[in-house]
């Protein structure tokens, strides 16, 4: 499946640079704690073996609204601070010259130099320019895991985290930088995960031409039979 990938994959190259990156710009990045990194690799464990956890629900919304990730009508609440999972897709080197096109797209780090042989190795089909500065992202338009389907709302009840992922004892590589999805209040069964799409610099709709739909979790809700509803 092409949705079940539980961490995005850095090459070595890319985490290299990547924390080179993070080391230049004097950037702080979050180490989880034990009990974040045991969640971490239990919801990444459950996304690789069933693509969406057991705990979630995926449906589709109404008035064309696309599909929505509700928590099991069954399931225990999240609660605040809990993990949901990291956003996973293709690690994408991407000038700041490059249209800004993809709606799945989410930028972990910014203003990036490469030099001459990472250009050529990570946007070979450009002449290289030691000025042009790069962006890194996630990218989850064509891989991914189900954190794709966590819709946008202005009163969100998931926050994006940066976190770092340190020598641990669960199997998971060391990554100098990805994206956590953290329950920032609690979550009731039956409602549905929303996140925030924007950044500081509001420029993630604008760049896509759309307004978005006001939606907070208690718009859509599942009922017992897993039937979406009003």
């Amino acid at each position: 499946m092409k949705f079940n990938l539980p961490h995005p994959i850095f090459t070595e190259a890319m985490r290299k640079v990547a924390s080179r990156e993070v080391r230049r710009q004097k950037l702080y990045v979050r180490t989880p704690s034990k009990a974040h990194l045991k969640q971490l690799a239990e919801v990444s464990k459950a996304i690789k073996k069933h693509g969406l956890p057991k705990n979630f629900v995926r449906r589709k919304l109404p008035d064309g609204l696309g599909y929505g990730i509700f928590l099991h009508p069954e399931a225990e609440p999240i609660l605040r601070g809990q993990v949901i999972a990291p956003y996973s897709g293709k690690v994408l080197f991407v000038s700041n010259d490059a249209p800004d096109d993809s709606a799945y797209a989410f930028e972990i780090l910014s203003g990036m130099r490469l030099t001459k042989e990472e250009q050529a190795q990570f946007d070979p089909n450009k002449t290289y320019q030691a000025k042009r500065r790069y962006a890194l992202q996630i990218d989850a338009l064509k891989a991914g895991n189900f954190t794709r389907y966590i819709n946008h709302s202005e009163e969100p009840n998931i926050v994006a985290s940066f976190f770092k992922i340190p020598s641990n004892s669960y199997g998971m590589d060391l990554v100098p930088v990805e994206i956590v999805y953290l329950a920032n209040k609690k979550i009731l069964p039956g409602e549905q995960l929303l996140v925030c799409y924007e950044g500081e610099d509001k420029s993630y709709w604008s760049a896509l031409e759309i307004q978005p739909v006001a939606i907070v979790p208690q718009t859509f809700r599942l009922n017992a039979s897993l039937k979406v509803y009003h």
